[in-house]
């Protein structure tokens, strides 16, 4: 069989090697004895004149000048690089021996043919060194079975540059127990490890997330007298920042300085990402500064981490401040940095801002993607601005970028929003033209638009259609449903999805109690309400009142409370709403102005002040006495709330009796 060289590397190959003539002269050990043309020889005498070639120079001169290159071809002049350590050659050369190979045979049988041929060779040139000029092309081809099937048949006769690149691969594609056992074989087999080695391994253990054994394999290194470089400080430092262990990192940071390593514009990178991913940007800016003023120049990542975490946290002002400041340092925006301010822009409401960033890509000549479309896309319809997005929509198809599940997502729930089911229907129709199945979400936002516009059949039917899907509901869809139910006063219905929900495992959320407790309190169930408050909200509020970014109560809460302050007010059960309002601050609510509202109408009647001192009383732990109470229910009595004076009256009793 015969190949011509990967073109590309032809021109490298020539470029540096060009044959002066098509005549050459030939001879035992380099003795020229007659001039013969180079397409009359034959294949084993083209062989022979490359093995016999004194200069690997001229051996490469006399390959790429032959007419036909065959697999026997291949491997002499492969093995006369190698012996002769020139490395790169050689590879370029075993990377096109194997595509050229793979080409007629299976990946794993062109690899063993390559292999059986480079071992064939009877020359005093063989080197068997060759095998792991072989698992290192292999692996940089990600041929990793291959790669290992080599190792298996001549590990013992690796040398440690190639065992460095085959655990290099293991690491990365996460064969963990493989990579220790491969360690352990290459130290039976008397290969010293080296600072690569080491590093590769930390790396392995900072993957595997066993920080401790990081940490022994740092220390085993400087046992062995082998010096960490700045390369396996920072991989230590990841792994540190990865686990959340930011002030171990800060102290690897200060410790690596100690011993005259100093960092690297990717060590302060990974430093700076492990704050960010803390929500700590003050500290990630400060590193910046200690960066610069170190010398180092930041780069596209630096500004990256920097804005994407300003970002999450909506500093904008900062984060745009340092976008600008990248043309200082001559570094252009990625698409990466472009789609983390789009995004934060459209989550602050400002699309506006949004779409200009995005006009600007283009002239910049930054290509948007996938992300950037769907980013837009979902804030456009966040804002009620679906025709727009519509627009970008079709400027993303023309542009030949592929939408994915969360473009359509955006689209359909923007749809949802508006009433617009037809059309949400027609975008899920095109979804799945296109080749993108349905998920779970989509689903769950087409109930919910369905629920929202009380059509509880057709919110029903793609339930119905999802099972057939085999799609599990998620809190999500069984939240949708059930607020659904309530709102349509369906109470038995919402129940039992409820019930179906915790059978199957689902966890309900903060949302779904509130619209339980929303429709059983307007439909009068108010004891059940507050049973289901007591045993899901109550005892969980510390946990559910908390927002995503960590600070802010969840607007779940407020309509927990307001739909049972409410229902309780209506009931006339007064003092059990003012309680509900106090204990709102003691959980960490702060009341808004919707539940102060459903408080003041419902007090109104009864001497609205009275109750509110009472809520205060409540609210810094005066626990009530005997003579509150007493005063409490002559004030219900004289308003005409004979329920609420009992309830006083058997709180002062089991006062009195306790």
């Amino acid at each position: 069989m015969q190949w011509t060289v990967c073109k590309r590397n032809v021109r490298m190959l020539m470029t540096q090697f060009p044959l002066k003539s098509v005549l050459v002269r030939i001879g035992l050990n380099g003795t020229m004895l007659q001039v013969v043309s180079l397409s009359s020889l034959t294949p084993d005498s083209l062989i022979t004149t490359v093995l016999n070639c004194r200069s690997p120079w001229k051996a490469l001169e006399f390959f790429n000048a032959a007419p036909e290159k065959n697999i026997q071809l291949y491997s002499a002049i492969i093995h006369v690089l190698v012996g002769s350590k020139l490395l790169s050659h050689a590879r370029y050369l075993l990377n096109d021996l194997v595509q050229n190979l793979v080409k007629s045979h299976k990946p794993y049988h062109a690899c063993q043919l390559a292999f059986s041929e480079l071992s064939r060779l009877k020359s005093s040139k063989f080197t068997p060194n060759v095998y792991g000029e072989l698992i290192i092309v292999l692996c940089k081809m990600e041929l990793v079975e291959e790669a290992l099937s080599m190792y298996h048949k001549v590990g013992a006769a690796l040398t440690i540059q190639a065992c460095n690149v085959l655990l290099y691969v293991l690491v990365k594609t996460g064969r963990f127990e493989l990579l220790w056992r491969i360690y352990e074989e290459m130290i039976s087999n008397g290969l010293s490890p080296s600072v690569i080695t080491f590093g590769t391994l930390i790396d392995g253990c900072c993957r595997q997330g066993d920080l401790l054994r990081a940490q022994e394999m740092f220390d085993e290194m400087r046992v062995k007298g082998i010096v960490p470089t700045v390369i396996v400080y920072t991989i230590l430092i990841r792994g540190l920042c990865s686990d959340n262990k930011i002030e171990e990192a800060e102290s690897m940071h200060r410790a690596m300085r100690e011993v005259g390593v100093y960092p690297n514009v990717y060590t302060y990178n990974t430093l700076m990402d492990g704050y960010c991913k803390l929500a700590n940007a003050k500290q990630a800016l400060r590193l910046y500064q200690d960066m610069l003023g170190e010398g180092l120049v930041p780069d596209v990542v630096t500004f990256g981490i920097l804005i994407d975490g300003l970002c999450k946290f909506g500093e904008m002002k900062a984060a745009r401040n340092l976008f600008v400041n990248m043309i200082k340092f001559s570094v252009t925006p990625n698409i990466a940095v472009y789609n983390s301010l789009i995004d934060a822009y459209c989550k602050v409401g400002d699309v506006s801002e949004a779409m200009a960033l995005f006009l600007e890509l283009e002239r910049f000549e930054v290509s948007p993607d996938v992300f950037t479309y769907s980013i837009l896309i979902r804030g456009l319809c966040s804002v009620s601005r679906t025709e727009e997005a519509g627009n970008i929509f079709e400027k993303m198809t023309k542009e030949g970028i592929l939408a994915n599940s969360v473009t359509y997502n955006s689209l359909i729930d923007g749809c949802c929003k508006e009433g617009k089911m037809d059309k949400a229907l027609e975008i899920c129709s095109q979804m799945t033209e296109n080749g993108v199945e349905p998920n779970v979400i989509t689903f769950s936002t087409l109930i919910d638009g369905y629920c929202k516009i009380r059509n509880l059949q057709a919110a029903m039917g793609i339930y119905s259609e999802m099972v057939i899907k085999s799609l599990s509901p998620d809190v999500v869809t069984y939240t949708a449903m059930i607020d659904g139910h309530c709102k349509y006063g369906s109470m038995k219905e919402a129940l039992k999805l409820y019930s179906d929900m915790l059978d199957n495992g689902i966890t309900p959320n903060c949302y779904t109690i509130s619209c339980l407790l929303d429709g059983l309190c307007k439909d009068g169930k108010i004891s059940d309400a507050l049973e289901l408050f007591t045993e899901k909200i109550e005892f969980q509020t510390p946990r559910c009142n908390v927002d995503a970014g960590g600070s802010k109560p969840s607007l779940t809460n407020h309509v927990a409370y307001t739909a049972l302050i409410h229902g309780l007010c209506q009931d006339g059960q007064f003092s059990k709403a003012v309680k509900l309002f106090s204990d709102m601050r003691r959980y960490g609510l702060q009341p808004d102005e919707v539940i102060y509202v459903v408080m003041l109408r419902g007090l109104f009647q009864v001497k609205y002040i009275l109750m509110m001192l009472h809520a205060d009383m409540l609210k810094f732990g005066v626990i009530p006495n005997s003579a509150v109470h007493v005063i409490l229910c002559e004030c219900y009595q004289e308003s005409g709330f004979l329920k609420s004076a009992q309830n006083c009256s058997k709180d002062l009793e089991e006062n009195l009796h306790g």
